[in-house]
């Protein structure tokens, strides 16, 4: 199932900035092995913000809520979750 996932990102002030380094690495290397795994499949980030949207795939909700848990920033994350279903316009599903 794939999923249209909104992020919003916001560390507590005061937060020590070697400790966001830190956040911010295991970040990147969290999301690059979910991107391997085939889950998270698409990201975009939202201008002027720290945040993003992404395209997503689990199996259901409960997993991806799993996926989006074991990234390092989930704590500091507001998420929007939009299940998603095919279309019978889209394009890539009527082009040859």
């Amino acid at each position: 199932m794939e999923f249209l996932v909104n992020i919003e990102i916001a560390l507590p002030d005061g937060l020590d900035p070697h400790r966001a380094d830190e956040l911010r690495a295991a970040e990147r290397e969290r999301a690059a092995e979910l991107a391997r795994a085939g889950v998270l499949v698409r990201l975009w980030r939202a201008p002027g913000r720290w945040a993003n949207w992404g395209l997503w795939r689990a199996a259901g909700e409960p997993d991806l809520r799993e996926a989006l848990g074991s990234l390092p920033m989930y704590p500091y994350m507001s998420v929007q979750i939009h299940p998603l279903d095919p279309h019978p316009n889209d394009p890539a599903r009527t082009q040859p």
